[in-house]
C-alpha cells in the first residue's frame, strides 16, 4: 500500500540530548512516500515525551471517577464473597485432607496418571480428605483414586476457556470463576501438598505455597514433590541460580523434598504431624485468617 505524504505537518528529527527521545520540529518538507505525523505517532507512543505538572495532571489516572465504568467491577464483588463463602462452608469439615496437582493433559494410560491414583487411594485410606483441579489428567486421577478410597474426593473446578472439563470422580463438586479464590480453598485446609508432574498450573501452585510458607503467611506443611527425573532440572535451576545468586536462602530448598512411592508420601506426612496434630495451632490459625 502506498503511502501519500502529509502535506500539512512537515517535521524533520534532530537528537536531544536524551537519547531516548527525539524533537520533531516543523520544518523540513514532506518526503514522497513519508508521512511525518504517523512518525511523530510512532516517536511520541514509543518514547513519550516529558510532561509538565499540567499535562502530567490531564492524564486519565487524575480524572474523576465514573462510577458507571466501575458497575460491572462492583457488583463482581458479590461473585466472589460467594464463591469464598461457599468454599468455606463446604470444605470445612474435610480436614485433615491433602491437596494435589498436576498436569490436565496427562492421559489414563500415562504411568503418572496411574500412579496419582495410587497415590490418592493410599492417602484416602489414611484418613485424608483428596483435593484436585476437579479436571482432567493428573487431577482425574487424584480423584478416581480418592473416590476409590474411604474419604471424601473433592474438586475444585474452574472455568476456562479450553482444557478443564469436570471429571466423575467427585464426591464434593465446587465450581470457580475466580483462579484465586479457588488457590484459598487449596491451601486453607491441605496438611499437605503433593505435586505431580505438570505445566504452568502446577508451577503456579507449587510457588504459591512456597511462597506462603517462606513469608510465614501460612503454617509449614510437607510439600512433597513426586517423580524425581522430573523435578530433578528445576531443583537444579533453584540450587545454582537462585541460592547462588542470594535471590532466596539456601534453607529454602528444605521447604520441599521429593519422593515416589505412595508409601514414602504418606510416611512423610505422617512423621511431620507426628508430635503436633493436623489441626492447625490457634496462632497458624489467626496467621491463616489472612490468606
Amino acid at each position: 500500500m502506498r503511502v501519500m505524504p502529509c502535506m500539512d505537518i512537515p517535521a524533520c528529527i534532530i537528537p536531544c540530548s536524551d537519547p531516548r527521545y527525539e524533537k520533531i520540529l516543523p520544518s523540513a518538507p514532506p518526503v514522497r512516500g513519508f508521512c511525518p505525523a504517523r512518525l511523530i505517532i510512532a516517536v511520541q507512543t514509543r518514547y513519550p515525551l516529558p510532561m509538565d505538572d499540567k499535562s502530567k495532571f490531564e492524564h486519565p489516572g487524575f480524572l474523576p471517577i465514573n462510577d458507571a465504568l466501575l458497575t460491572r467491577e462492583s457488583w463482581k464483588i458479590f461473585q466472589i464473597m460467594a464463591e469464598f463463602v461457599e468454599g468455606f462452608e463446604r470444605l470445612a469439615r474435610i480436614k485433615p485432607s491433602v491437596s494435589i496437582f498436576g498436569s490436565a493433559r496427562t492421559a489414563p494410560d500415562h504411568p503418572w496418571y496411574q500412579l496419582t491414583v495410587d497415590i490418592a487411594r493410599a492417602l484416602s485410606d489414611a484418613g485424608f480428605s483428596v483435593v484436585s483441579g476437579g479436571g482432567p489428567g493428573i487431577m482425574e486421577a487424584a480423584n478416581r483414586g480418592a473416590h476409590e478410597g474411604k474419604s471424601p474426593s473433592i474438586g475444585l473446578n474452574i472455568q476456562l476457556p479450553h482444557e478443564q472439563s469436570s471429571n466423575p470422580y467427585q464426591d464434593i463438586s465446587l465450581n470457580f470463576r475466580h483462579f484465586f479464590s479457588r488457590k484459598v480453598m487449596f491451601v486453607k485446609y491441605a496438611a499437605a501438598y503433593v505435586v505431580m508432574p505438570g505445566g504452568f498450573g502446577t508451577l503456579d501452585e507449587l510457588a504459591e505455597i512456597l511462597t506462603l510458607v517462606q513469608t510465614g503467611k501460612t503454617r509449614r506443611i510437607p510439600i512433597i514433590l513426586v517423580h524425581a527425573p522430573f523435578w530433578e532440572g528445576l531443583v537444579d535451576w533453584l540450587r545454582d541460580t537462585l541460592v547462588t545468586e542470594g535471590t532466596i536462602d539456601a534453607d529454602d530448598l528444605d521447604l520441599f523434598r521429593i519422593l515416589d512411592t505412595p508409601d514414602a508420601i504418606i510416611d512423610a506426612i505422617f512423621d511431620h504431624y507426628e508430635h503436633r496434630g493436623f489441626e492447625p495451632s490457634e496462632e497458624e490459625t489467626r496467621i491463616m485468617l489472612d490468606l
